[in-house]
């Protein structure tokens, strides 16, 4: 009887340990594989990622097997730098940035629309006395950065081709973000400030206080809006993914609420060729203001 019973929990140790043994497998455990996707300083890096995370979490959430990661960057010349090194799988230029993007290898697959929105707007204290745009001769106007379309090349024309010699009569100062041109003005830093009507909307409706002094003087005519740019390492499927989630984002309650922070009614399909109107402006620019690299 003893014996018996031995056997008995022999067997059932044996059992035990059967069902413990590891599994060996020659297939690697599946992990999502990670997209960087960079967007060009709209915004400050803290608001940046506000707007545009929870657009990263969708678009993680909705295609399989794949997560993005939104990347920020401090200023117009550390997005430039990574742009142009191809160290973003998916970025959201500006449509100067989108042009040069093409030119180093990314291929544009959609872009926001809205262009209608896509121009440059010069802003004064309301009390400031400037009335022409002759009047800024000799004075401080703040703008994001050098590379910045709509915020700075955009306002650059518009006053050149309006009675002033940008690169000679007045005091350009580059401050690094939309935020920071309009709060130069604001404080008294500079004259007049160059921005474009979503930061400036999103901003002014945060700060009242901006919108009782300040005032939008002049703004330019539009142009294409931001465009959407692809590695051709990163897989076609993948890139018919993102595009249809993003188009589709005007048309469903949760997509309406990720496009709101953006200021945006909705993203479109596009192709390099849809930029060949930012390269005719460019080339303009470049004769008439000054030249861009």
């Amino acid at each position: 009887m003893i014996f018996s019973g031995c056997l008995l929990l022999s067997a059932c140790s044996n059992q035990e340990e059967q069902s413990y043994l590891p599994e060996f497998t020659t297939t690697p455990p599946t992990r999502d594989t990670e997209y960087i996707f960079g967007i060009h300083p709209l915004h400050n890096p803290q608001r940046l990622f506000e707007v545009f995370g929870p657009m990263m979490e969708y678009l993680s959430k909705n295609i399989a097997g794949v997560s993005f990661r939104l990347e920020a960057s401090r200023n117009y010349a550390a997005f430039d730098e990574k742009l142009y090194a191809r160290k973003f799988h998916f970025a959201l230029p500006n449509p100067f940035q989108t042009v040069n993007a093409v030119d180093k290898g990314y291929k544009v697959f959609g872009k926001m629309g809205d262009d209608q929105n896509f121009r440059g707007i010069i802003l004064v204290k309301k009390d400031s006395g400037i009335k022409k745009v002759t009047d800024l001769k000799g004075k401080a106007v703040s703008y994001p950065a050098p590379t910045a379309l709509a915020a700075s090349m955009m306002p650059q024309y518009y006053l050149q081709k309006h009675g002033v010699d940008v690169m000679t009569e007045l005091d350009n100062r580059y401050v690094g973000s939309q935020e920071s041109s309009i709060m130069n003005v604001f404080l008294g830093q500079t004259e007049a400030a160059a921005t474009w009507p979503p930061p400036w909307k999103a901003l002014s409706a945060e700060r009242p206080e901006l919108a009782e002094q300040l005032a939008v003087i002049w703004q330019t005519e539009p142009l294409l809006n931001n465009g959407l740019v692809v590695l051709p390492e990163v897989p076609d499927n993948i890139t018919r993914q993102v595009i249809k989630l993003l188009t589709n984002l005007h048309t469903h309650e949760q997509g309406r609420s990720i496009l709101k922070p953006m200021e945006l009614s909705g993203y479109e399909n596009a192709t390099d060729d849809t930029y060949l109107p930012v390269r005719a402006f460019l080339i303009k620019f470049s004769l008439e203001v000054r030249p861009v690299q």
